[in-house]
């Protein structure tokens, strides 16, 4: 009985929810799936439980993350142990990698994350970035002849498809450019419910966000901290002496004020820490307000991309440079 007490205590706090163009609610704060070294199946399953108790019902996973089949036990675990009395109280986002970003590879794809993950359905499903590799091609080291061309459109279509099907309730994008979501909507019947990019302080996306915001696209933002401490990040969001001052001032922490500030763009951040104490200062970001001043100090944050996506260019091939990439979006 004192375990339950202690669950449904954490749970008395709810987390702001955004509807989408697609009529359903996606809880304003996500939990990722993604590191650079995940824990063993059954520590990363036991962990996504906790946040789960803690209070997190949004949840971005990816068939390349290499943690949906955690996420799919951790689902199972909470409802066996009522965390969660149904299916339908959480968020769980996937994605199709780009060997098969093509019409007749994405519902085996998605039918294959959901055999891995154990559901019956996604809440989202994304295209994780406009761009098609030979299966078995090593991302990290491509060849010319390993990067094709990539079909917007008839991808879309199975997109779509899948949506219909009743296999995911939305569907969207990641990684798409302005020029990009303008060439999908030219032949869409249904108009992706997301679009989830790199935004922080340090990549505002100031052209790309508005662009969304008129064509009813929830932002959804990956490494809201600019990928502090990996490999391929920065630390220049979480050592912005401008961050330090504001979190200072206000009695937070420095992550706090970074995922506020992205909350406040009206875009959904996407977090990651496995550590209880960090996970629970994630979610405490929706209870206060930073001042117009400090909006206007965080706007003289100096802008750079850190998710070039330069592994996808070669000389050659259809994608020629990091510009031709993201269509001049800055």
């Amino acid at each position: 009985m004192a375990a339950e007490k202690q669950v449904q205590e954490k749970l008395e706090f709810q987390i702001p929810e955004i509807v989408l163009n697609s009529g359903h609610k996606m809880p304003a704060v996500g939990m990722g799936g993604v590191a650079e070294k995940l824990p063993p199946v059954e520590e990363l399953t036991s962990i996504l439980v906790h946040a789960m108790e803690i209070g997190y019902r949004h949840f971005d996973t990816a068939a390349c993350y290499g943690s949906e089949e955690a996420l799919g036990k951790a689902v199972a675990k909470a409802l066996e142990i009522g965390v969660i009395q149904n299916r339908d109280e959480l968020f769980i986002t996937s994605k199709l990698w780009i060997t098969h970003t093509h019409h007749d590879l994405v519902l085996p794809a998605l039918n294959k994350t959901l055999e891995t993950m154990g559901l019956e359905y996604l809440d989202l499903y994304l295209i994780h970035w406009p761009v098609r590799i030979k299966e078995g091609a090593n991302m990290f080291n491509l060849a010319e002849s390993e990067v094709l061309p990539f079909d917007i459109h008839g991808t879309w279509k199975a997109m779509e498809d899948c949506s219909k099907s009743g296999l995911t309730k939305s569907i969207g994008l990641s990684n798409f450019s302005c020029e990009k979501i303008s060439q999908l909507l030219e032949n869409a019947t249904i108009p992706p419910a997301v679009n989830q990019v790199e935004m922080n302080v340090n990549w505002q996306q100031r052209k790309l966000l508005p662009f969304c915001k008129e064509r009813g696209i929830h932002v959804c933002g990956w490494s809201p901290l600019g990928g502090y401490g990996t490999f391929w990040g920065s630390n220049a969001v979480m050592e912005s002496q401008i961050l330090k001052d504001i979190a200072n001032s206000k009695s937070k922490t420095i992550s706090q004020v970074a995922l506020r500030w992205v909350n406040e763009q009206g875009v959904t951040p996407i977090v990651k820490s496995f550590n209880e104490e960090r996970m629970k200062q994630n979610l405490q970001i929706f209870d206060w307000e930073l001042s117009t001043e400090e909006n206007d100090r965080i706007l003289q944050i100096p802008q750079r991309r850190v998710g070039s996506g330069d592994v996808f260019i070669v000389k050659n091939g259809p994608i020629k440079s990091v510009e031709e990439l993201w269509d001049g979006d800055t």
